[in-house]
């Protein structure tokens, strides 16, 4: 392992390219620039998808080919496109592989488009016992676990649907250093209320309009996830319209609504959205959840961001409010500062957003109430 990845932080592009260097990351195809990221790496789809009994993690004892072994139904070639059907579940081999010195975990979660899309998608590994963790001294391959919940969608190899970071010792800000990061430069729009992280919440009251969210179809047809601004939104999303400053969440229903604060990450932070918490009602909020540094910050191009909120409902029907508290952003130290910034050196679709599709979604142009 070189010393440009031996600092206590999240890892940075620089740090993870030395990582490529020095075999630590490694792929089945040469791993491409535009798969860094300023503190991730984009991981790829291999070529073959196995369709499988239910969701599972290794265990301890076991490899995940060895567990394939015991819920395969069948093998799916993704080469050239395959549908992957809805309310099924899929385990898929990534291209990448890693090994991480002791000290050294990863974490990996659904890249933006794809948890818009309601798309389930968690990295296992072999001897796992959590699902998007990789621990400390791995030495192995990567495997993504794929459950479409409101879509069918057509997958092949070398799309990018999951992210992975890299975390160098304790990573994480306390709230007496996120206090002093947004004395420094501000962190959200507002006072912030900080809390074993940042808190946000929900915006249901518009300054234009009565349009607060979108709620997924039951019936329609694929997404093919090599087409971005293809899908007429209407075919897919019924819109969500708020003139009370509330709404009601059906159980089982799928929103994507927004947060009523501007984030922001300077280049010294990045973030991740903490779990859902039972506490705060009967639902779960954001399945996506790393913010690169740069995102909505000032000098990559930002004011702050609105977060996407990626919603589900569970048991019973909950009245959502303007303004409550409905989720948490933890702020960890970068390694090092990153050479590129998202929104500034790093093109992205969601700098300076608000409400907003996935990528895949022509733009809308919103219905009167």
């Amino acid at each position: 392992m070189t010393d440009s990845t031996a600092q206590t932080g999240v890892l940075a592009d620089h740090q993870i390219r030395a990582m490529i260097a020095d075999g630590s990351i490694r792929a089945d195809a040469r791993i491409e620039p535009g798969q860094i990221q300023p503190a991730s790496l984009d991981l790829r789809l291999g070529a073959t998808a196995y369709r499988v009994r239910a969701s599972f993690l290794a265990g301890k004892s076991r490899t995940v080919a060895e567990r394939l072994a015991d819920f395969q139904m069948h093998k799916i070639d993704l080469t050239g496109g395959a549908v992957l059907e809805k309310g099924c579940v899929y385990v898929v081999p990534l291209m990448e592989a890693v090994t991480l010195p002791h000290g050294m975990t990863a974490a990996a979660s659904a890249k933006s488009s794809i948890g818009r899309l309601d798309l389930l998608t968690r990295v296992i590994t072999d001897h796992g016992i959590e699902f998007d963790r990789v621990p400390a001294g791995y030495d192995g391959p990567l495997y993504v676990e794929i459950c479409p919940r409101s879509f069918s969608v057509v997958a092949q190899p070398g799309q990018m649907l999951n992210q992975i970071i890299f975390r160098n010792g304790r990573t994480w800000m306390s709230d007496e250093d996120l206090r002093a990061l947004h004395k420094e430069t501000p962190i959200v729009s507002g006072t912030p209320v900080i809390s074993d992280g940042l808190g946000f919440s929900v915006d249901l009251r518009p300054s234009q309009g009565t349009l607060v969210g979108y709620r997924a179809k039951p019936h329609t047809g694929v997404i093919d996830l090599a087409q971005l601004g293809h899908y007429d939104p209407a075919e897919y999303w019924e819109e969500v319209h708020s003139k009370q400053g509330w709404i009601i969440l059906d159980p089982g229903a799928f929103y994507i609504l927004v947060s009523r604060e501007a984030i922001s990450i300077p280049p010294t932070a990045a973030a991740e959205m903490a779990p859902y918490l039972a506490m705060v009602g009967e639902f779960r909020v954001h399945y996506a959840g790393f913010f690169d540094p740069g995102f909505g910050y000032a000098e990559a191009g930002g004011s702050g961001s609105r977060g996407v909120l990626e919603v589900r409902c569970h048991e019973a029907p909950f009245v959502l409010e303007h303004g409550q508290i409905v989720g948490r952003l933890v702020y960890e130290r970068m390694a090092a500062v990153p050479e590129a910034l998202y929104g500034r050196e790093i093109a992205s679709n969601y700098q300076g957003q608000g409400l907003k599709l996935s990528k895949h979604f022509r733009p809308v142009t919103p219905s009167p109430a």
